[in-house]
């Protein structure tokens, strides 16, 4: 999918506002999804990016994390996370089927679907420049942000 143009989508935001992918053309962003909200590698990623997130700024880079979760639930996790970015609501799984990353996994032994956790990097021309699947938290939001840096 890289040196692809991601197609334009539309999803809740926290804050009362609604994302829409084609009105922040000319920026870089980062799209991180995650598995749910207020679980411990959720936390984690979150509060990396969240401090990271002045370094992502000074790159010229928006950083957005994406969830099935509600946006209720989402409004809670990222006030206790004190979370300085937005997070998208894709209940329906708009988001997640075009970036293709709901996947079966093993839960307790019973296979479920979820999101696997994976981050895409898109340039200031809409263009998809890199992505991450099956990310594993230890100093991945410090990879992306050395990433987009370089973008």
């Amino acid at each position: 999918m890289p040196g692809k143009s991601v197609k334009d989508f539309s999803l809740p935001s926290t804050g009362g506002t609604a994302f829409r992918l084609s009105a922040l053309r000319g920026r870089k962003l980062v799209l991180y999804f995650y598995p749910k909200d207020n679980t411990p590698g959720c936390t984690t990623e979150g509060m990396q990016f969240r401090d990271l997130y002045p370094e992502f700024l000074k790159a010229d880079c928006e950083v957005f994390g994406i969830s099935r979760d509600s946006l209720r639930s989402h409004e809670n996790f990222k006030a206790k996370l004190k979370l300085p970015f937005e997070l998208l609501s894709d209940a329906d799984e708009t988001a997640c089927k075009q970036f293709g990353v709901i996947k079966l996994k093993n839960l307790y032994g019973r296979k479920v679907r979820g999101i696997e956790r994976s981050t895409f990097a898109i340039g200031r021309n809409g263009v998809l420049a890199r992505e991450w699947r099956g990310v594993k938290v230890p100093n991945h939001a410090q990879e992306v942000l050395d990433f987009v840096k370089a973008l």
